[in-house]
């Protein structure tokens, strides 16, 4: 990760918007110039369904790249949701043609998205203990990994490893068709796509959250959020806001120690998410458990005799 001497701005943002294959081809190939021109980083997925990213930079960068994306008239209202930070938690600047912006492989009519409820509101359904009675239900789409660093008080977790998982997990909720539901997830993009297809299996009172987890937690830090926040660059896990006091509610996988440090087992046959130490990441050098660490120093070994022009297999012992 490169350190810059100016403290750095992450802006999160998203928009579906109906765009065509010319539109997308020539947005790719214009903004990527742009970006780099600027000095920016992030990662942009764009198709015809709209427009999903996460850039960041200097605040005088990250307000030339806001201008510029508004100027573009399909974007003159998009939202940015907007973390400080003191290094890139991206490497270079991506800009990939996606068939989605949020891949859920379900075919979603977006005008059926549920209705937005605000950061201001949801604080409100909290003060009246509506979740707390079983009123309302909130709703987390976002997929298992996320939830377990941090989540929405009361907050009911999907179980999902992926969004594409979304559609054929409501089977497990058909018991709260009847009930005022409020989806969220980090940024909006999800909870929004996810709302549309819960009313479209029959989930009819269904909200979403407006810019997410993200836009709450600045506004009402230390209040009904427990935990960190899973982010999908190099940080992986958020205070989002600088004054937030939340602590980890995770332990460390190995050896039990309270622990937020997410990465995934360096052993590419496992790579899974794993909360791990920095003690324990030393021990097992990176990997989850000591079978894992078995297995990578064989991978390493196989891997130096097919350089030196050797097929051996080294087989692990149970």
């Amino acid at each position: 990760m490169e350190i810059n001497q100016n403290p750095i701005r992450i802006l999160l943002f998203y928009k579906f918007v109906k765009l065509s294959e010319n539109d997308v081809d020539w947005f790719i190939r214009t903004h990527k110039k742009f970006c780099e021109d600027i000095g920016i980083k992030g990662r942009i997925l764009v198709a015809c369904e709209g427009i999903n990213g996460s850039v960041s930079g200097t605040a005088t960068e990250m307000e030339k790249y806001k201008i510029a994306l508004r100027n573009d008239e399909r974007f003159s209202d998009i939202r940015f949701k907007e973390e400080m930070g003191i290094i890139h938690p991206f490497t270079k600047m991506k800009i990939l043609k996606r068939e989605e912006i949020v891949s859920i492989k379900f075919d979603v009519d977006m005008s059926k998205a549920g209705q937005f409820i605000t950061a201001e509101e949801l604080y409100d359904w909290y003060e009246k203990g509506l979740f707390e009675k079983g009123d309302a239900i909130i709703f987390d789409t976002r997929n298992d990994y996320e939830f377990k660093v941090g989540h929405f008080k009361n907050s009911i977790q999907v179980n999902t490893k992926t969004f594409r998982e979304f559609p054929n997990a409501l089977k497990n909720f058909e018991h709260l068709k009847g009930k005022k539901i409020v989806t969220f997830c980090t940024g909006g993009i999800r909870c929004e796509k996810a709302s549309a297809v819960m009313r479209e299996f029959g989930f009819e009172n269904v909200f979403q959250l407006k810019d997410g987890i993200i836009n709450f937690i600045q506004k009402f830090p230390n209040t009904y959020w427990e935990g960190k926040c899973f982010v999908f660059d190099k940080r992986m896990v958020s205070d989002v806001s600088p004054s937030s006091e939340n602590k980890p509610i995770t332990n460390c996988e190995v050896c039990g120690i309270v622990c937020d440090l997410y990465k995934n087992c360096r052993n590419p046959s496992c790579d899974r998410f794993v909360v791990e130490c920095l003690e324990c990441q030393e021990k097992l050098n990176g990997c989850c458990s000591e079978h894992c660490l078995e297995e990578l120093n064989i991978h390493f070994k196989e891997k130096s005799l097919r350089n030196q022009g050797r097929k051996e297999k080294i087989v692990l012992e149970m």
